[in-house]
């Protein structure tokens, strides 16, 4: 399976479990540069933990991001929420924004697996933060 086939089959698996109200446009809150940064480190944390959860090529050079990742996101969906006043379907209609956008980035781009992997690697300091690893994780 093509990169490009990977990255667009883990989108779909990752919004195919969001009710329909979350798949359609939602206003849209404006964002600041940290708001914007954890939304986009959220899409991209799941896009890579899909690739590891299915023993995609490369993804391992990553920690685990299943886990650490998803509790990323939730941390960021709260926050985004409490701070912009959105509600649960705008946040979720941003993060398929941002998903999308790594997608096309990565089609565009000679390295699509790079393209995604340097995003990550400029976030996990923001995971580390926010959801330092533990040794029973």
């Amino acid at each position: 399976m093509s990169t490009m086939n990977r990255i667009l089959l883990g989108s779909a698996l990752l919004f195919s479990a969001l009710p329909a109200a979350a798949q359609t446009p939602a206003a849209s809150p404006r964002l600041n540069l940290a708001q914007e940064t954890s939304l986009r480190c959220s899409a991209a944390f799941g896009l890579i933990a899909y690739d590891q959860k299915r023993g995609a090529p490369g993804a391992n050079v990553f920690p685990p991001l299943g886990e650490r990742g998803r509790e990323f996101f939730v941390h960021t969906t709260a926050r985004l929420m409490d701070e912009t006043g959105a509600t649960r379907e705008a946040v979720q209609a941003l993060l398929k924004v941002r998903v999308d956008e790594l997608q096309k980035g990565a089609i565009a781009s000679v390295n699509p697996s790079e393209f995604v992997g340097r995003t990550v690697r400029a976030c996990l300091p923001l995971l580390d933060a926010e959801v330092p690893a533990t040794a029973k994780r």
